[in-house]
């Protein structure tokens, strides 16, 4: 089993794949940075450029309005490996119209094969993340996902400098070279997908529904079944949001507010920092994790992308006090290592905001539809790049007129179209938070528990169902273990809880936010104790988990007290599956009745003290009873207290 996420590019499973999608961000680049070269090499009049400047990024997003809806039905029904393979195979063909295009000089033919390159590409889409979950464990996802951004960015960097280098190195063979390149790219990514294993058709009886329009609207439908996926594929579509109108001022950020004049290398330097930070942060998702799919990580990548595009505005709202800049000259001026600072941190935290939304939609979508989900986010993800370029040329115009009526527009400087992304972005994150709890909890339970423990997980991914109910029961060492549980299980659960602790001030909010079931016994207050069974009840009908702690109370001495009945009435009224867990190490740590009350909160004699996590196998409900469930939790916890 692979222990780091750097070991999956070793193994056969992953790596062709991981190959075959990195060179076909490489090639998309390479191709459209080259036809650029080649209009300037040609010498082509400044109508011309405009031309293809409007036109290239319309023919390249066409497609996934049109054919996506195709592309996730064809993505489902067949073997997707053998649908690599044919995609490998047609990106050589279109790629052999464009080195015929490079060598006639021909723009029409460029821009012809540029839209069945976006063809290409819609096909390809699908195929790119609804593999993953069937070639990888459920504690490689966040990794292995980490891996395809990190792989897609440096593409993307790396292509357009090639690209943009061509035609300026082969001076005269400037033609000839391009169209040698791109078709050597496209035959090495057909090379690359031969070696890709065989992976089963999500649905192989699909029947395909050839008219794009009904199909397109059923898959973006598709991705609102569930509120979690759906304000997820909402997050991914907000994500390519931010990255086009960052990206497209770049150009023109890095003339006038970094000082580069005409020259292109502090473009190449900007777009640089932030794909190498939109890198770093896919690699860390899984470190920060723990290997489990951690969308508490988004709240995290949403507010540092505000706190660094806000600040990006405040390191330099003017122009540069200089101009004609190279690399070298710009980080000499004052000023300057905080912006790059600002740019790379941008792309860190866009890193850290969409891996784990992209894992999520992976691990909570049935493997038979997650094909035409993901044709589902690309349309919705089309769409909204579309809005950001309009956007972003809307709000630097000073006027717009329509029909003889001048309208008034912003006219923002780039430095302030960066404040309103920031403005924006933040409260789409709040809004996004605000309706989906469950992002918002689990970030607070992430940031409280990592601070003050190292989780060891056993067992969680392969144990805890993905989907359906379930009941979780544990030993109850601490005040913390429903948060440690939490951090641990990537689903969100209903903890049971008594009720004087649910009502607790302050604390009240957090337990009703997280939608815990608060519970009385039989003598204190019967209807609080009917109302729990009820609604435990109706969220086990809900295909939700519900977590118990079946002692009843905190141990008092370290040893795991005999449990309650009370799992085996919920049980009685609805036998679903029972996860048998453990937590290990934590009776020495805070929060529990080791010490006195006043020693309670004190910090723990290791700080952040390693505490396991076990899951054991599940326990079929119509068998499982208190004693049984007991004996099961003390294996699993051993002398580990």
């Amino acid at each position: 089993m692979a222990h780091h996420q750097t070991d999956l590019l070793r193994q056969r499973r992953f790596l062709p794949f991981f190959s075959v999608q990195s060179l076909g961000a490489f090639l998309d680049n390479v191709y459209r940075q080259s036809i650029i070269g080649l209009l300037f090499w040609m010498g082509v009049s400044t109508e011309e450029r405009t031309l293809y400047a409007n036109l290239a990024p319309a023919l390249f997003i066409l497609p996934f309005f049109l054919f996506s809806g195709i592309a996730g039905q064809i993505a489902e029904k067949l073997e997707k490996s053998r649908l690599i393979r044919i995609t490998t195979v047609m990106g050589i063909a279109v790629m052999a119209v464009a080195a015929v295009g490079f060598l006639l000089h021909s723009l029409p033919l460029l821009l012809a094969a540029l839209f069945f390159l976006g063809v290409h590409s819609t096909l390809f889409g699908p195929v790119k993340y609804s593999i993953l979950p069937s070639v990888l464990k459920p504690e490689e996802l966040t990794g292995g996902n980490g891996l395809v951004e990190m792989g897609t960015s440096l593409s993307i960097l790396v292509g357009m400098i090639v690209g943009g280098l061509i035609f300026q190195l082969a001076g005269a063979h400037g033609p000839q070279v391009a169209a040698l390149a791109v078709l050597a790219i496209a035959f090495a990514a057909y090379f690359a997908s031969r070696a890709v294993p065989p992976c089963d058709a999500g649905a192989p009886e699909l029947k395909i529904q050839w008219n794009p329009i009904p199909e397109s609207v059923r898959m973006l439908a598709l991705t609102r079944r569930q509120l979690a996926v759906r304000n997820s594929v909402l997050g991914v579509s907000w994500f390519w949001f931010v990255g086009t109108v960052l990206t497209s001022q770049l150009p023109a950020y890095a003339e006038l507010h970094m000082g580069g004049g005409q020259h292109q290398s502090l473009y190449i330097f900007a777009l640089a920092l932030f794909s190498i930070g939109t890198g770093i942060g896919s690699m860390l998702c899984e470190r920060l994790s723990g290997r489990v799919v951690e969308i508490g990580l988004v709240p995290l990548g949403a507010f540092g992308m505000s706190a660094f595009l806000f600040d990006l505005y405040f390191a330099r709202s003017g122009a540069s006090p200089a101009t004609d800049l190279g690399v070298i000259d710009f980080l000499r001026q004052p000023g300057s290592w905080r912006i790059a600072l600002d740019l790379t941190g941008v792309g860190l935290f866009t890193g850290l905001f969409v891996v784990p939304l992209f894992a999520l939609i992976q691990s909570r979508t049935p493997k038979r539809e997650l094909s035409r989900v993901i044709a589902g986010v690309n349309i919705q993800n089309a769409i909204f790049i579309v809005l950001a370029a309009g956007l972003g040329v809307a709000l630097q115009m000073k006027s717009l007129t329509l029909g003889g009526i001048t309208v008034p527009m912003p006219g923002l400087s780039i430095p302030q179209v960066f404040l309103a992304l920031a403005i924006a972005n933040t409260l789409v994150a709040l809004w996004i938070f605000t309706i989906v709890p469950e992002f918002f909890m689990r970030f607070l339970s992430w940031v409280l528990v990592r601070t003050l423990y190292r989780l060891k997980l056993h067992g969680i991914e392969r144990h805890v169902p993905d989907e359906g109910p379930a009941v979780i029961v544990c030993n109850h060492v601490t005040y913390m273990d429903a948060l440690v549980l939490s951090a641990s299980i990537p689903r969100p659960i209903r903890f049971v809880m008594y009720y004087k602790i649910f009502n607790v001030p302050v604390m009240r909010w957090i337990f009703r936010t997280a939608k815990a079931i608060p519970i009385a016994g039989a003598k204190e207050d019967p209807e609080i104790m009917r109302r729990a069974f009820e609604e435990i009840d109706a969220a086990l009908a809900d295909g939700q988990l519900v977590g118990i702690f079946p002692e009843g109370a905190l141990t008092r001495d370290g040893a795991i007290a005999p449990f309650k009945a009370g799992v085996e009435k919920v049980l009685e009224r609805r036998p679903v599956p029972v996860v048998p867990m453990a937590l290990k190490n934590m009776w020495t740590s805070m929060w529990s009745k080791r010490d006195g009350r006043l020693a309670r909160m004190r910090v723990p004699r290791r700080f952040r003290a390693h505490v396991d996590v076990v899951a054991g196998e599940p326990v079929d409900g119509r068998e499982a009873g208190a004693a049984m469930l007991e004996a099961r939790v003390r294996a699993l916890r051993g002398d580990a207290a």
